[in-house]
């Protein structure tokens, strides 16, 4: 009994010494065993035997599962490897990509910049451009007007453009009031003082006085000369009324208005008034034709007092360019009035007078009507001072020369 209480108390062998232990316990048991524990013994060793297998199997089944387990990781992790080999790759891909597009996007923002930078750049000379036009702008319009204003000056001296001067002004202030700036105040009171100066100049008919001249320069054709050997009617005789002695005699045998029955009575017993009648147209009827035979042989010798013997001496060429001559004569007066030539205006038309009272029949109608026109002509008033524009223009020069 102290034999088996002691052999529990045995350590348990390991596996490698496992025969060996089996063998020390067999042969302490055989030394210390007594025969009849034998099946003891063997049922023991059977015990440590399945025991020990056991273990074997557990371990070999550990290992089994552990090898399965790490196997399972390996493919696993492989596998993972493997697609994270393809991530990788298509991570790198997609990094080149990436990459590619940041290239191009970098240079797309390379040319943005650029055209930013010259598109700046060309603000900014737009933006001097527009200060100095800005700036220039006032002198352009000073200028034009400043242009204006001499050329309207010439026209009001040379040729009287009142009208045009008028106009020059009025624009050239509109101009310079569409700036609104307090500079041009000198310069707008100065163009106010001439436009007040041309409104006040009194009024000349100038269109009406050139259709006048231009009436009688269409009457000359129609005007008789003394050379003409056509009897001319004057104007201040009337012509003599020819009566026949049909006419007269009809007349005098015309129904005298209707009397009483008495007096018609009283007529038929007169014979002797019927006589008195008969003598009365006789007479009426001898003036008449005497009348007329004196007319006729006053027409056979005619006699007029001429001043000039020269003009009756012209033929029918020089009939011609003496119209012609007065014609231009006119001419020349309607041009000088058009640039208000006092002087050569007067002088055509004293002229022009002097060749229609020296070749033209002054006894005629037509002569007369001209004559009168070019005398109410003559009387036209076209000595006006005119003003100039030089306090306009020396307002203009003077803040061109200060600015």
């Amino acid at each position: 009994m102290t034999e088996q209480q002691s052999t529990p108390q045995l350590p348990e062998p390991q596996p490698q010494a496992s025969q060996n232990a089996g063998a020390a316990a067999s042969q302490a048991s055989y030394t210390f065993t007594a025969p009849d524990g034998t099946a003891v013994l063997r049922r023991r060793q059977r015990a440590q035997t399945v025991l020990l297998l056991l273990v074997i199997a557990g371990l070999g089944a550990q290992w089994w599962v552990s090898h399965t387990e790490l196997r399972d990781l390996r493919s696993e992790v492989a596998q993972r490897l493997q697609s994270g080999d393809n991530s990788n790759n298509e991570l790198k891909g997609v990094l080149k990509t990436v990459q590619e597009s940041t290239k191009e996007l970098q240079s797309r923002v390379s040319v943005l910049d650029s055209k930013q930078a010259e598109s700046q750049s060309q603000q900014l000379a737009l933006e001097q451009m527009y200060q100095d036009l800005n700036k220039n702008r006032d002198d352009w319009a000073l200028s034009e007007i400043e242009e204006v204003l001499s050329t309207a000056d010439q026209q009001l001296e040379l040729a009287g453009n009142v009208q045009g001067a008028l106009i020059a002004l009025q624009n050239a202030d509109k101009s310079l009031s569409r700036s609104d700036k307090p500079q041009f105040i000198a310069i707008r009171r100065a163009l106010a003082r001439d436009i007040d100066r041309l409104k006040a100049l009194p009024t000349v008919d100038i269109p009406g006085i050139a259709v006048r001249l231009d009436s009688a320069i269409g009457q000359i054709d129609n005007m008789p000369l003394l050379v003409d050997e056509k009897p001319v009617e004057s104007a201040s005789e009337p012509k003599p009324q020819r009566v026949s002695p049909a006419v007269a005699g009809k007349a005098s045998a015309a129904p005298a208005p209707a009397k009483s029955k008495a007096a018609a009575d009283v007529a038929a017993e007169a014979p002797a008034s019927a006589w008195s009648q008969w003598l009365a147209g006789a007479r009426e009827t001898w003036q008449s034709m005497s009348t007329e035979m004196w007319a006729e042989l006053r027409q056979l010798v005619r006699i007029r007092e001429v001043q000039t013997p020269d003009a009756i001496l012209l033929s029918p060429g020089q009939a011609y360019f003496v119209r012609e001559n007065l014609k231009l004569r006119l001419l020349n007066a309607r041009l000088a009035l058009l640039s208000r030539n006092e002087f050569a205006f007067r002088n055509d038309l004293a002229s022009a007078q002097d060749t229609i009272a020296k070749y033209f029949d002054t006894r005629a109608k037509q002569v007369q009507t001209t004559q009168a026109l070019l005398k109410q002509v003559q009387g036209s008033n076209l000595a006006i001072q005119l003003p100039t524009l030089a306090e306009s223009l020396n307002a203009v020069r003077n803040y061109k020369a200060r600015h």
